[in-house]
Order: structure tokens, then sequence, then C-alpha cells
């Protein structure tokens, strides 16, 4: 009862804020909204064809992009929202290093929308951990936002304590495909005491804001394959394009 009649108090409070100091739009900066109409809208779903494994829009009509058949990702795959541009780079960086964590509500709605438009299922959704260190600095995990808020339109679990990040990685930027791989690799572990018999046989989708190689997805992925998990698939708000990926410099 406590927690209900504090959440209540917590969302007149915000909206009394919000007559005070109306929010600005993440993506164009208009006033009166947290993403504007017109932004959400030009984060449309990516156009087919699209890598059966990755997920980013193919040239042409065939199964896999470059990349993957060069790599196949140690994952089932991966799916994404849309590229990291535009309006969505702009209300993610928001999310991230502003600390508008509201944001996180919106953006958990169109990775529940990807989630379904790909027909996707999952006996849990999993964020992607930050390490301690990190989080007390940033204030909050983005990808546990993120998924809290999926997880609720999917009504799926959110696992946020199943996996740790066992230990402190370098960032991910400015690093090439293999030196990403060997950054993290170990990073990530079960939580202590984790049953893994109730991991067995089970599907898992890994969620985080922004993704480039997959190579921390992966590592993520990792403990949960060795416990006996089926699948696991990645889903990601963004993801750099082919030909846009020299230009994330900004990205983790």
């Amino acid at each position: 009862m406590y927690t209900i009649q504090f959440k209540r108090a917590q969302k007149l409070l915000q909206q009394g804020m919000d007559l005070l100091f109306p929010p600005r739009c993440a993506g164009c900066q208009q006033v009166g909204h947290l993403l504007c109409p017109t932004c959400l809208h030009s984060m449309q779903p990516l156009p087919p064809p699209l890598c059966q494994y990755c997920g980013l829009p193919l040239a042409t009509a065939t199964d896999s992009c470059p990349s993957c058949r060069q790599h196949s990702l140690q994952l089932h795959g991966m799916r994404c929202t849309h590229l990291y541009q535009g309006a969505l780079h702009n209300a993610i960086r928001e999310l991230k290093y502003t600390g508008q964590p509201r944001l996180a509500e919106p953006l958990g709605l169109l990775l529940a929308q990807t989630f379904t438009r790909h027909g996707m299922h999952a006996d849990g959704l999993i964020p992607l951990p930050l390490h301690t260190q990190r989080e007390e600095q940033r204030g909050y995990n983005q990808a546990t936002l993120l998924t809290r808020c999926c997880a609720a339109h999917l009504k799926v679990p959110c696992l946020e304590n199943l996996v740790i990040r066992a230990h402190a990685t370098r960032a991910q930027v400015g690093l090439n495909a293999q030196q990403r791989q060997h950054n993290v690799r170990g990073a990530f572990a079960l939580a202590p005491g984790t049953p893994t018999t109730t991991l067995a046989h089970a599907t898992f989708v890994i969620i985080d804001d922004v993704c480039t190689t997959g190579a921390t997805l992966e590592a993520c992925a990792a403990p949960l394959y060795a416990a006996g998990a089926k699948e696991i698939w990645g889903l990601v708000l963004a993801r750099p394009g082919e030909t846009s990926r020299d230009a994330s410099k900004d990205m983790l």
C-alpha cells in the first residue's frame, strides 16, 4: 500500500515539475515531450531485406550480411529497432549521459514493439550488466531501465540479477572487433547461488541500448550457454549501419 501511495505521489510531483519546467524532446529539443511524435515517427522499423543473424539491412535479398558471413555471431541472432542515427541517436545519448531515465519508457516500448514484430519469444529478458563502479558513476544502468519497461509491456520476466559483471573492462570505444572480443572475454558470470537447472533449455533475450560488433552481448551470453540455455538472442535499440561503423566513436 505504501509503495502504491509513494508512486502516486511521485507521479504527481513529476507532473507538477513538468508544468513548471516542460520537458524537451530528446530528438529535436521541442518543448512538451520527452520524445515528440515527429521524432518517434522517424524511428520506423528497418525495412527488409534484413540479415537473418544480426538484423541489419541488406543491399540485396540474401540470408546474411558480409560481416556475419565472415564472423558468425555466438548468439542465435540479434534484432535492433533502428540504425544509430538521427533522433534515436540523440535520445540514447540523453538517456545514458545526461541523467534522463524517463526516456527508458518510450524507448523500452520501441524495444517491445521490435520484439513482437520479429516474432521473438523468451523465458526472460536480461539487461546487459554494468560494472558496479560505472553504474554508481552514472546513477543507473540504462539497460536495466530499458529492460524493465520492455518486460512490462511484453509481460515477460525481467531477470536483472541473473548475470553480473564479474570484473571491470576498458571501454570498447576505438577497439576493433578482435580487440573488443578479447576485452570482454570472461567479464560476465552468473550471480552467485544461481541454480543452473532453471536455465537449462530456456530461451533468453539480452537487452542493451546500442551494439556495434556484438562482442559484449556474446560475452554476456557465454555463462548462460555454459549453464545449458537453449537459445540466446540480442535485442538492442540501435546499431550502426555497415557504412557508418567507423563513425560510431561514442559507442561503448
